[in-house]
Order: C-alpha cells, then sequence, then structure tokens
C-alpha cells in the first residue's frame, strides 16, 4: 500500500518472533526505513489495530513525522529514518490483532504502509 515511497526496513524492538508479543504498560520502538518517491513538506502517522477486517485508531504520543527522525521537507529519492514509539496501555485488552502503520504526505497518500501481527498480553 506504499504509494509515495518504497520500505526498505521496519524493525520493531523487542519483538524477537513473530506475532510480537506486546507487553501493557511497555513501550516499543519502531523503526522504518524509507526512500521517498515525492516531495512534501511534512508527513503524518496514522496507527490502527487491525481486528475482524475493522480499522481501530490506535493512538500514539507523536503523529508528526518530522518529530520522528524525518528531516523535513521530504525530498524526492532520498530515503529517512523513521523512529517512533508504540506504547502499549495497560487497559487494553488482552488479544491477537495486526497492527497496521501508515505515514502520509501533504495529499494524504501513503509514503508508507505496513502491517505487524501482534498479541497483547499482561
Amino acid at each position: 500500500g506504499s504509494i509515495d515511497g518504497s520500505i526498505q526496513e521496519v524493525n520493531v524492538s523487542p519483538c524477537p518472533t513473530q506475532p510480537c508479543l506486546l507487553h501493557k504498560g511497555t513501550s516499543y520502538s519502531i523503526n522504518v526505513t524509507f526512500a521517498s518517491k515525492i516531495e512534501s513538506q511534512g508527513s503524518k502517522a496514522k496507527v490502527y489495530g487491525e481486528m475482524l477486517h475493522v480499522d481501530i485508531p490506535f493512538p500514539i504520543p507523536e503523529p508528526d513525522g518530522c518529530k520522528s527522525g524525518i528531516q523535513c521537507p521530504i525530498q524526492k529519492g532520498h530515503s529517512y529514518s523513521y523512529l517512533n514509539k508504540l506504547p502499549v496501555k495497560s487497559e487494553y485488552p488482552s488479544i491477537k490483532l495486526i497492527v497496521k502503520w501508515e505515514l502520509v504526505d501533504d495529499q494524504d497518500q501513503m509514503l508508507f504502509c505496513w502491517k505487524i501481527p501482534v498479541q497483547i498480553t499482561s
């Protein structure tokens, strides 16, 4: 689903095996290396929990990609490292789901989109 960029690497840490075991009350590091196919002044992250084909918005502390390791404005043909945190709140239910992470440009087109299976646990 990455239209305006191409992903080179996605790293979720700590997550030695899939599905990622996400422990409640813990924060996980997200590192995505991608190349942009377009120019964009800014970028914004949108994160969802995908359950039964329904996307439930997953709040993250810093949705602004320009404050998450990306040097803005984004330039065509350049590679960027996007860094963020995925906090797992203690009130989240203990379930299996798919985390879908998108980064969109000024035109609301996807710079990248990736999914990872997770298991939220106590």
